[in-house]
């Protein structure tokens, strides 16, 4: 009787934690998309056409529609870029479409947090629109999909397809901006942060004192009418590295003068160590 009741409660315990896996109606589906030098991610779920009639039943038209299923729609650019004629910064929106049998309108809401649409719209936080044609299709698509087409080094389109139709959106990333401004920078040469970094990777490795002696001296030259305490820390540690102890000393006493107006307690107490230490 005990090893029959045993084993009920073991039967019991084992049919409360199993679960039954299904597919999901509406499954979710994450991609990233380089566009010339930016970065855009989707995350969405795919609903299926499973026989009905989708834009004006299904989905009604003239109302505001999730752009899916389930969670909002999220788009998220790493660069600010330009859609339907508006500048929208750098961040995560939802999507969300209010479609016609000729038109859609496309606005970016800066809210994600919603499942479906929002309780109450607000339009403030409607941070762009784009309005974009209807194209019919000669065939089929099952699932919703969203992707990003037509790629250019100054753009692509933002695509959904879902039973006929096919809408595309175009948006605009500052390629241009980025690689020109890339190019000039290398072609006016090192800047004071890279001989910096440079000087103060050398003097971490122990290699060529001479040429981080070198760089760490233009870094200074560059920064000179806005010296900077931390530039100058690193300029003295690689002159007492040298055996420099008294010029060392006498840039730390200038990084520390530095450190203390701008209430830097950390690097005021890292100078007064190594002037003590140099002064030996």
């Amino acid at each position: 009787m005990k090893k029959l009741l045993l084993a009920c409660f073991l039967a019991a315990g084992i049919s409360v934690q199993a679960q039954i896996e299904t597919p999901q109606p509406s499954p979710s589906a994450k991609f990233t998309q380089t566009v010339g030098l930016t970065e855009v991610s989707v995350e969405y779920s795919r609903p299926a056409k499973k026989g009905r009639k989708i834009f004006g039943d299904l989905v009604p038209f003239g109302e505001v529609w999730r752009t899916g299923a389930n969670a909002n729609t999220k788009i998220t650019f790493n660069d600010d870029i330009t859609i339907g004629g508006t500048s929208v910064k750098a961040g995560s929106y939802a999507i969300f479409v209010k479609p016609t049998a000729q038109t859609w309108e496309v606005m970016l809401y800066n809210d994600t947090s919603n499942w479906g649409t929002p309780r109450k719209w607000d339009e403030s936080k409607v941070v762009a629109t784009a309005k974009a044609p209807v194209n019919t299709m000669p065939y089929t698509t099952e699932s919703f999909t969203i992707g990003i087409e037509n790629l250019s080094n100054g753009g692509a389109d933002l695509a959904f397809s879902w039973d006929k139709t096919y809408v595309i959106v175009p948006f605009a990333v500052p390629t241009d901006r980025k690689t020109t401004a890339s190019i000039e920078k290398v072609m006016a040469g090192p800047g004071a942060g890279d001989y910096f970094s440079a000087a103060r990777y050398f003097l971490e490795e122990g290699k060529d004192m001479d040429k981080a002696k070198m760089w760490i001296d233009k870094a200074i030259e560059m920064t000179s009418e806005q010296p900077r305490f931390w530039y100058l820390r690193q300029q003295s540690l690689i002159y007492a590295k040298m055996g420099k102890k008294a010029d060392a000393i006498k840039i730390a006493k200038q990084s520390m003068s530095l450190a203390e107006a701008a209430g830097n307690a950390d690097y005021v107490k890292m100078n007064k160590d190594s002037i003590k230490e140099w002064s030996k």
